[in-house]
């Protein structure tokens, strides 16, 4: 299930991508069959490991160009450990949510990325994620959990003090809204959200019109996430991050 719309956001073959808090690579696996070279990077060791064996199944399947490198690797987004300008592309996925130094986050991304380079940033859309505050303190007061709620303005003033220019945005996944909703007022476990798992897992798998349209129709109004596009300008010079 990709977040980021690459029909809006194309990965062009040959290019350098990284993949921010890749999680388990559906963003990263989706740039090495687009024909990029994908460095993703997760903090945690299990996923990290979990997208390095992928990687290398698909190497094997031929479902990225032969000598394309595709890799994972251990780090934190607050420190990088690349140099300014190596990468074409950048994406962080449902991320910057997590980080208290969002700020410091966003530059380090600036930092990393070519100038004229491309930026995608996903997070959880204000009023949808406000419901779920509402309805449950566990699901954002937790290790690791959500620590804080973007409004779209804020989120584009943010990108743009950290040397980025958003260029567009657009919402995702408004049928995921109820399900979390569903969650955090009678629990993962309860009935109601089983049964809407299911769907949405029917959904995932089998992409029947119905679902697509009806979800294309809700995003705006209902979308759970807020997708952002920016771009370094072709003029800028590397971003310093503050100790």
């Amino acid at each position: 299930m990709l977040t980021v719309d690459f029909s809006r956001f194309p990965i062009e073959p040959g290019e350098q991508v990284l993949d921010l808090g890749c999680g388990f690579g559906r963003h990263a696996f989706e740039a090495f069959r687009r024909g990029a070279h994908v460095v993703a990077v997760d903090r945690s060791t299990d996923e990290v490991a979990q997208v390095t064996a992928m990687f290398r199944a698909m190497a094997a399947e031929g479902e990225g160009p032969a000598g394309n490198l595709a890799r994972a690797v251990r780090a934190d987004l607050l420190s990088l450990p690349f140099p300014d300008a190596s990468f074409d592309v950048v994406m962080a996925s449902e991320v910057l949510e997590h980080i208290p130094a969002d700020e410091m986050a966003m530059a380090e991304i600036a930092r990393v990325v070519r100038p004229g380079g491309r930026v995608a940033v996903t997070v959880p859309r204000y009023w949808p994620e406000r419901v779920c505050w509402a309805l449950s303190r566990e699901y954002h007061d937790v290790a690791g959990g959500h620590v804080r709620i973007y409004r779209g303005d804020e989120l584009a003033s943010r990108l743009r003090r950290a040397g980025l220019e958003p260029n567009g945005s657009h919402h995702a996944h408004a049928l995921h809204s109820p399900y979390w909703w569903l969650n955090c007022a009678l629990g993962r476990q309860s009935l109601p959200s089983r049964a809407y798992n299911q769907i949405l897992v029917w959904d995932i798998m089998r992409k029947p019109l119905v679902t697509r349209v009806t979800e294309q129709l809700l995003n705006p109004v209902l979308g759970k996430s807020l997708v952002m596009y920016a771009e370094k300008p072709a003029s800028a010079g590397a971003v310093s991050v503050a100790a």
